[in-house]
């Protein structure tokens, strides 16, 4: 029987609306919700697995907006209604994380938290519950964020980079510097560096240096709360969210809390990581099969291909000849064929014409 520490809390980001991975992950159904890789659990479903061995059931909660709220219910029967998150707008990363650890530090003022996006894949679950763990015993004692880092293998334009500093100890460093999405040529120098890690987008906290934090940094929406509401309320805090939430800014958790914050670290880790956010990315971190084809959970006939990332509806059969470092993507009324190289500005710019010239049921 596993013992799990009572004051650890998981919190799962899922309310991003996917376009980079566009036409399959769509606005009304975006990738987190979708079984990507034919496994028989979506990737929400995968990251919630994966936390179970390591926080109790009871102190996991999952982040997303509104209108994706009852698919969160349908996919995760289990997750405690009070547990559900549900944003009343889209807004990025750290309001999210203003909210969440807002109700986490009143039901717990010992909490350490661990906020996760709900689109990664990891390819080494006991490195990984080892590096978790680790993690939270460092945030424990230190009022800081907590980055969980991976070196590059590959000088990946869509990751953010994160420049170690000073160790401290175990692997853990000071932050020296962050560098969001960088070219192709700035990716590589970082990676020959040896200086940079991807930033995995794990982040480890305690609630009550989370709480300060972020009314710090952002709009004091919920301290106001609790100036008005001196008896916490779930109930009164939800009727408050949803009338004040559009006073939060649209800013990530890097921009409002790593960046430039002098208490920010890293811990470089091991467990064999992957963001399922771009076509390139899930090209490059995937297994590749004859001719150095990624096909993907899909039905093909190749001829004469190379280097190209495949995926089709499951009643659809493709007979591709002759292609070379292609996206090749099916999904209901939508057939994406593109050069794999920098496809991630590609495919948002195609999901815009898209949806001006054709309608939002394309998108």
């Amino acid at each position: 029987m596993t013992v799990y520490n009572t004051d650890n809390y998981c919190v799962i980001l899922a309310g991003g609306k996917g376009k980079r991975l566009w036409p399959t992950s769509r606005e009304n159904y975006p990738k987190q919700f979708i079984d990507f890789f034919g496994t028989g659990r979506t990737l929400l479903q995968q990251t919630y697995d994966r936390f179970l061995k390591i926080v109790p059931q009871e102190n996991i909660f999952v982040c997303t907006n509104q209108i994706y709220a009852d698919i969160v219910r349908e996919q995760l029967p289990e997750l405690q209604p009070n547990n559900l998150m549900a944003e009343p707008i889209f807004r990025s990363t750290a309001p999210s994380l203003a909210w969440t650890t807002h109700r986490i530090y009143h039901l717990n003022p010992n909490a350490n938290i661990i906020i996760s996006p709900s689109d990664q894949m990891i390819l080494k679950e006991e490195a990984f519950i080892d590096n978790i763990l680790d993690g939270f015993a460092f945030v424990k004692d230190n009022a800081c964020v907590l980055t969980m880092g991976i070196k590059p293998t590959r000088p990946e334009p869509g990751y953010g980079y994160i420049q170690l500093g000073e160790c401290v100890g175990n692997d853990v460093f000071k932050v020296q510097s962050f560098t969001e999405k960088p070219d192709r040529k700035f990716a590589q120098i970082f990676m020959d560096s040896d200086e940079f890690y991807w930033n995995t987008g794990l982040y480890l906290l305690n609630a009550k240096y989370g709480y300060e934090r972020l009314n710090e940094k952002l709009p004091e929406v919920l301290s106001r709360y609790d100036e008005e509401e001196p008896v916490f309320s779930m109930e009164k805090e939800n009727d408050f969210i949803r009338d004040n939430f559009p006073l939060y800014p649209n800013v990530s958790i890097e921009h409002a809390i790593i960046e430039k914050a002098d208490n920010s670290f890293i811990m470089k880790c091991h467990f064999g990581w992957a963001d399922i956010g771009t076509w390139h990315g899930i090209y490059e971190s995937m297994q590749k099969k004859q001719d150095d084809n990624v096909v993907i959970d899909s039905q093909v006939i190749l001829d004469n291909c190379h280097n190209n990332v495949i995926k089709l509806s499951k009643d659809k059969i493709g007979v591709i000849n002759g292609l070379e470092g292609y996206i090749i993507v099916e999904k209901d009324n939508v057939l994406l064929i593109c050069k794999k190289e920098d496809s991630s500005a590609l495919v948002r710019k195609y999901v815009n014409e898209v949806q001006m010239k054709y309608g939002d049921k394309f998108v």
